[in-house]
């Protein structure tokens, strides 16, 4: 284990997170808050500032870095960056509670959109943007956007990103690892932006705008108001939010094959096939379930089209209370919290190719039961599936299962019902937001013990790097001396 570099590379990033609280300081002084949101943020600025100078002022004599240094890297950097993220929350007095606070962050942070507050519109205007403005750094990654700025930490920080970035396989864009996390991150901000504009059009001012962008490009959901998005009522922003959200659900690499011009590779994605076959048919199933249900057909199709888009990219914003709808809406609108959108994407849950591999390798299976003889060979984007992938999926599956049912017995503990427990597990670990029963789009986890609250968050953070990072960091043999 290097820890001259695990030290460095933290002490760097949260640095950067000192930087990152400058915009909800400037934000409190603009909007000419009370003096002690400003200096909330600028406190616990200079804080991590101090910390991660004394962490990194002495550059590593060896600078190599294995997969474990990555994973621990990771998965420390998330819990430090979400637990001093947390405190101008309690300084301030918007989240008094540590806990709730630490939860609210960690749901930021990991594009979760989870929340402890039951009136969000009465937190001041910074700590709105600096809450949303954690699903825009959590989105694409945190260490991402640190090696997109920090080229410094190129050396064998490759291991970093495949920590840090979803989906079964990874794939640099380039040779270089800082200027592919450049390319991500121009392509993420730009696709913001032009989110940013097309609600402005929609008659929301700038502030509303930016921050449901935000939650929109890094499939977060947290909401401003109460009512997440239906306050607005506007038909306009609601298509809009729906096809933004299910944009940022693809994956980025294929947003970077439309830059350099082979749009016929894109065409050709199988997960882009599977992922928009999906969203149609859980669109059609549940308008068929709620026809009945509504007057205006248009009225039905966009909450259906807009809680679709919101559940399998695990953004969570709602327009309609999907928690009163038919079981049949809600069980389809569940087993999507399980799918989530594209691999490298800033989506959580499972990930579509992993969804779709494990389906061709159940078939296959099936096919080889009925004839024993029978070659089969299980081809997926156009090619026969590597044994390797195939059985870390596999793996994958059966780890990303126990340590549900693990999680959700925790819960069990002063869950409510099972619904709401299952449901509050779905939510956290897939990185989705709101779930079904006293977790619903309605209601918040405000009702939920502390015990509970840091579960949960860890389930977040856990969810949000698949799994393994985390159970490495507490495993007792990586901290051994010994490479």
């Amino acid at each position: 284990m290097n820890f001259s570099m695990v030290k460095y590379t933290i002490g760097r990033l949260l640095q950067v997170e000192a930087i990152l609280l400058v915009a909800p300081l400037a934000v409190s002084i603009i909007y000419q808050e009370e003096w002690k949101y400003s200096f909330s943020f600028l406190s616990i600025s200079l804080l991590l500032l101090t910390i991660g100078y004394l962490l990194s002022n002495k550059k590593p004599i060896k600078k190599n870095m294995f997969a474990k240094e990555g994973f621990i890297i990771v998965s420390l950097s998330w819990i430090l960056l979400s637990f001093f993220g947390s405190l101008p929350f309690v300084i301030n007095g918007d989240i008094p509670s540590l806990i709730d606070a630490f939860f609210e962050t960690s749901s930021g942070f990991t594009t979760t959109g989870s929340s402890i507050l039951t009136d969000v519109e009465a937190l001041a205007q910074s700590s709105l943007f600096w809450r949303s403005f954690t699903h825009l750094i959590g989105g694409m990654g945190i260490l991402v956007f640190a090696l997109a700025i920090l080229p410094q930490i190129e050396s064998e920080s490759v291991h970093i990103m495949k920590a840090e970035v979803p989906g079964p396989v990874f794939g640099k864009l380039v040779s270089k690892l800082s200027s592919s996390a450049r390319i991500l991150y121009k392509i993420y901000l730009i696709l913001t932006a032009v989110v940013v504009i097309l609600l402005l059009f929609g008659g929301m001012n700038l502030f509303d705008a930016l921050l449901h962008a935000f939650g929109a490009a890094g499939t977060g959901g947290f909401g401003i108001k109460n009512g997440s998005i239906a306050p607005y009522d506007s038909a306009y922003i609601d298509y809009v939010l729906s096809f933004s959200m299910l944009v940022f659900g693809v994956n980025f690499n294929l947003f970077y094959l439309v830059l350099i011009g082979q749009m016929k590779v894109v065409f050709k994605s199988e997960e882009l096939r599977w992922y928009i076959g999906i969203v149609l048919a859980a669109v059609t199933l549940i308008c068929l379930n709620l026809f009945s249900h509504y007057d205006s057909f248009w009225r039905m199709l966009r909450d259906v089209f807009f809680s679709v888009s919101s559940i399998i990219t695990t953004t969570g914003f709602s327009t309609a209370d999907f928690g009163s709808w038919p079981v049949f809406s809600q069980t389809v609108l569940l087993i999507l919290m399980f799918f989530g959108a594209s691999a490298g994407s800033t989506a959580g849950g499972l990930k579509i190719s992993r969804v779709a591999i494990l389906w061709k390798t159940a078939v296959s299976e099936f096919k080889r039961n009925a004839n024993p003889n029978r070659i089969v060979t299980i081809k997926y984007e156009g090619k026969p599936l590597d044994k390797e992938v195939k059985h870390s999926v596999t793996n994958y599956f059966v780890i990303y299962m126990i340590i549900f049912f693990a999680l959700l017995l925790l819960i069990s503990f002063d869950a409510p019902d099972f619904t709401s427990a299952f449901s509050a597990v779905a939510a956290t670990f897939n990185n989705i937001g709101p779930g079904l029963g006293t977790v619903g789009p309605l209601a918040s986890f405000a009702h939920a013990s502390d015990f509970s609250k840091l579960v949960l968050s860890f389930a977040m953070i856990a969810g949000r790097l698949e799994i393994f990072p985390i159970l490495i960091l507490f495993n007792r043999n990586t901290w051994r001396k010994h490479i």
